[in-house]
């Protein structure tokens, strides 16, 4: 299950949102582990386009947990 600030690659294409298959956004809300409130921005940081996903229309590719954890490791 991802968590909020976890990025994500979308599945499919959203054309309406200008999106290819694999574009790469941060998941800023979660609604009930359903859906996805995504976040993509350009290169310069400010925001492409936002949308909602439901859970299956994308995979996390990287978790925000795994920087928490490597983190703690450095730490110690």
């Amino acid at each position: 299950m991802a968590e909020e600030l976890d990025v994500v690659a979308i599945k499919k294409a959203r054309p309406d949102l200008g999106l290819p298959a694999g574009a790469r956004g941060t998941i800023v809300m979660m609604f009930d582990n359903e859906a996805y409130e995504v976040e993509f921005v350009n290169e310069d940081g400010t925001t492409q386009a936002m949308g909602t996903f439901l859970v299956d229309e994308v995979e996390v590719v990287w978790r925000v947990a795994d920087m928490h954890a490597a983190r703690s490791r450095a730490a110690n």
